[in-house]
């Protein structure tokens, strides 16, 4: 079967790899598209630390049942098109036993600490796949990315009496944005793209930021009355924006980190203590977080084809990512088709 492999910085290749065996407990899956995500961009350009090359990328997973092993739930059919929860969880660690599989000590994802999803076949336990429930394959490709914002903002605990400002408006950052204007917040999105942030308009936000032509404080102290966000939440991964989060808080406010900064970053604490301000991480997603998007989804109102940049076959991923990294900003997702 043909799978995609990084061989190393800056190589993408196809190659030629026997079919999965099918273990019991576990279920064989064609697939139809894998997204290629940030994680997979850095591992590309060579920044990801958790990753060991060569890997097959790909966690954000549209497929269909094509073979059940032995010891399946009789709810997975063949025929049943479906998404992948593609996070390792052990069971044993302190955040198993606390219920938050997502943040497993020892957590393996696909295609960052094991080998991915994008391969024509791929043999998962049964226990990871998710029922598409009408969804079509490009809508349950969407499903991971999208749910690691709904994470973030259900660790804020987001009502509809606060101001939410979203940090990055890539798809984690939409996330974000859909999940807290579906709770009633009144959503601010700042980004250094005018297109993504007319799709965070478009999805609910009620204002916009150009952190490129704008000054993010001085606009944020305008919608807020200089009172700051009740809750930010950093979908980027940057000094900057690590640092900008502490500062548009509202004191008593909350922050939650989901980008992965590069580099150690120097904070200066005091604004910790004095606003009394609540800071969390949030990593990967829950099954309810998965829940969520694919309940969204089956609304019909997201606008799915806007969310996706591009769509390329297996042997046009080097290119893919070449053009990604040198425009990041005009990429939402690509999706390889198999």
């Amino acid at each position: 079967m043909k799978a995609i492999e990084i061989i190393k910085e800056g190589l993408v290749q196809t190659v030629e790899l026997p079919l999965p065996d099918l273990q019991v407990g576990h279920v064989l899956l064609k697939i139809d598209y894998v997204g290629f995500c940030g994680s997979d961009l850095n591992t590309f350009r060579g920044l990801n630390p958790l990753v060991k090359l060569p890997i097959i990328p790909g966690h954000e997973i549209a497929g269909t049942v094509v073979e059940i092993g032995a010891d399946v739930s009789p709810e997975i059919q063949i025929g049943m098109r479906v998404t992948v929860n593609p996070y390792s969880n052990c069971g044993r660690c302190a955040a198993c036993k606390n219920n938050k599989p997502n943040a497993c000590q020892y957590n393996e994802t696909m295609g960052v600490q094991r080998h991915g999803a994008m391969a024509a076949y791929i043999a998962v336990p049964y226990e990871k796949v998710i029922p598409g429930d009408g969804l079509s394959a490009k809508e349950l490709a969407l499903v991971e990315p999208m749910s690691v914002g709904f994470h973030a903002v259900d660790r804020a605990s987001v009502t509809d009496n606060d101001v939410v400002l979203v940090l990055g408006c890539g798809m984690i950052g939409i996330g974000a944005i859909i999940r807290a204007v579906r709770r009633g917040a009144s959503v601010i999105a700042a980004d250094v793209s005018e297109s993504k942030l007319a799709l965070a308009k478009r999805l609910g936000a009620k204002f916009s930021i150009n952190t490129a032509t704008e000054d993010l404080q001085q606009r944020l102290d305008e919608l807020t009355n200089f009172l700051g966000a009740d809750v930010v939440i950093e979908a980027v991964g940057r000094q900057e924006t690590y640092l900008a989060a502490i500062n548009a808080v509202t004191f008593t406010g909350r922050v939650v980190f989901i980008g992965y900064a590069k580099e150690l970053i120097p904070f200066d604490t005091q604004f910790f203590v004095k606003k009394e301000l609540n800071i969390m991480g949030s990593r990967n997603a829950l099954p309810k977080d998965f829940e969520a998007v694919m309940d969204y989804l089956k609304l019909g109102t997201c606008p799915v084809e806007q969310l996706i940049t591009a769509v390329c076959t297996p042997d046009g991923a080097h290119a893919a990512l070449n053009a990604w990294v040198k425009d990041p900003g005009s990429v939402f997702r690509i999706l390889v088709e198999f």
